[in-house]
């Protein structure tokens, strides 16, 4: 069975640079080509959601060159990937707070975002500025607003930013880091996960095919027997 729900955590960008005496945004514009090739290699195997954590909360303690330049980049490829995201039918949604990033960025995320609405063949979620505790926060307030006093799980996931999606089936993390690094802590709680030692910009389709291999050798119980 092929998972419906793959998410990543794409580690290793910085790594890749150093051990090629590189800038570390190079690894960075190396990750996003990797992001283009998964992308594209997820739906053709039938993957129906495809979560990539791009920028977490915690980035921020990064050099702000460093930063601005990872921005840059974000929206340069929205922007030029934007017409093949529509075309291939995939839907692109952003998990976290934008308010952060500059209008011309956040402008350019939005725009992509409406114009793959419709879009039901395949999603795409990228989580930027995001972090697993400020999302529940999130969402305990806005139930609290709501006069929401004894939430259900059901009602707690509608809350959050993949309200509407099913749970990952598989995650994926790449640079053999055995942390969840504050991703997707509610979503992933019976998630299969995969380790690899590829740093990110190395990973490629028949990595994932193996990951995906790995997750199908598995019995998942659930709890039960």
């Amino acid at each position: 069975m092929i998972p419906g729900h793959v998410a990543i955590i794409m580690d290793g960008n910085g790594r890749w640079a150093k051990k090629k005496y590189l800038p570390r945004i190079f690894g960075h514009r190396q990750g996003v080509e990797t992001i283009k090739e998964i992308v594209k290699a997820a739906n053709g195997l039938g993957i129906k959601i495809l979560t990539l954590y791009a920028f977490s909360t915690e980035n921020w303690k990064r050099p702000q060159g460093e930063i601005k330049s990872l921005f840059s980049i974000i929206g340069q490829f929205i922007k030029e990937e934007l017409k093949e995201l529509n075309d291939l039918g995939i839907r692109l949604r952003i998990l976290g707070d934008l308010s952060k990033f500059s209008e011309s960025v956040r402008s350019e995320i939005e725009n992509a975002c409406a114009v793959t609405s419709q879009n039901a063949k395949f999603e795409l979620n990228i989580a930027l500025n995001y972090g697993a505790r400020q999302e529940l926060i999130r969402a305990f307030e806005m139930m609290s607003e709501q006069g929401i006093k004894r939430p259900t799980e059901e009602v707690v996931s509608s809350f959050l930013y993949t309200c509407g999606q099913p749970d990952p089936d598989l995650l994926i993390r790449t640079s053999g880091e055995f942390r969840l690094s504050n991703f997707l802590l509610w979503q992933i709680a019976y998630s299969e996960i995969y380790v690899t030692n590829k740093l990110w910009p190395d990973f490629s389709r028949d990595d994932l095919k193996t990951a995906i291999a790995a997750f199908q050798k598995r019995r998942r119980r659930f709890g039960g027997l």
